[in-house]
């Protein structure tokens, strides 16, 4: 699909990190972006810089967990722009290392399921049938991540475990859209190669009542900035993945109509090669012993 001037796109956890340069690299390739997210203070600063910037903004406070939010701004969307032509379930929040996975509390699976999961397919069925209806051409791209989606991060199970459902999740909706000979495509996203400075770290700050927890949390890093220190104390080289550069790896994906937004990397191939042959040999998945989970 070629990205241009006029088209709409829609960004979910568009206030920071990701989805915040998605929204700036659609803008600056004349697209017109509607911004969601559920951090009101954040969302305001981010469309008012890409306003100053020269963009067409519109923004809307969405908690992409409650499925009649995502349908009110589906609808909000059409009614201010009359189409979507990008869409980008890219909100996610992230759990931290509360000990085995059994040792979660119930809430922490229902919150991660609820935006990681729930709200890439609420954005799905808000906005796709919409897209078909509207008969141009358009892409959905799904966040997922190389935690989970490439290979389980047992230090992190509840995050992997949604990641690895959103690539599940956008393999049958690319089947779907294939089925219905639709001029609407389908990606799913892995940033990276290294980490990322966005919010994910700090996810907790928007955590609603309904999924409060009743323990204080056991995550060891209560930021990205506490686990860098920590990485570098003890020898570790930390490697960051700028954000613009993943921006440009989706722009670059939706025009080339690719499914795996997967940057190249040695280490990604190499965790791809150990399950896949796993499952190939019928073997235990001996590459999940190498984790310290202690």
């Amino acid at each position: 699909m070629e990205l241009r001037e006029g088209q709409v796109a829609v960004v979910t956890g568009a206030a920071s990190g990701i989805g915040r340069a998605m929204a700036r690299r659609f803008a600056a390739d004349g697209l017109r972006v509607v911004l969601a997210d559920v951090e009101k203070g954040a969302l305001e600063a981010a469309a008012a810089e890409l306003r100053d910037e020269g963009a067409t903004v519109h923004a809307r406070v969405v908690d992409v967990g409650e499925r009649e939010q995502v349908v009110a701004l589906a609808e909000d969307t059409y009614a201010t722009f009359g189409a979507c032509h990008v869409l980008c379930n890219n909100a996610g929040v992230g759990s931290g290392a509360e000990g085995r996975m059994w040792e979660h509390e119930p809430n922490d699976w229902k919150w991660a399921f609820d935006v990681n999961v729930w709200g890439v397919f609420h954005g799905v069925q808000a906005f796709v049938p919409r897209m078909l209806a509207g008969g141009e051409p358009g892409h959905v791209v799904n966040t997922s991540s190389g935690d989970g989606g490439i290979a389980p991060l047992p230090t992190a199970s509840v995050y992997a475990i949604t990641k690895a459902a959103v690539v599940t999740l956008t393999e049958s909706l690319y089947a779907h859209l294939k089925a219905e000979h639709a001029r609407v495509g389908a990606s799913v996203l892995f940033p990276g190669p290294h980490m990322l400075r966005t919010g994910l770290w700090e996810s907790h700050r928007n955590r609603p009542d309904r999924f409060a927890k009743e323990r204080p949390r056991r995550t060891p890093y209560r930021s990205l900035d506490q686990w860098e220190a920590a990485m570098k104390e003890a020898g570790h080289e930390v490697a960051f993945t700028p954000v613009e550069d993943v921006a440009d790896l989706v722009a670059e994906g939706i025009a080339a109509d690719r499914f795996w937004l997967l940057p190249e990397s040695e280490h990604s191939d190499r965790q791809i090669r150990a399950r896949s042959q796993s499952m190939l040999d019928r073997a235990n998945p001996a590459y999940l012993e190498s984790f310290i989970l202690d």
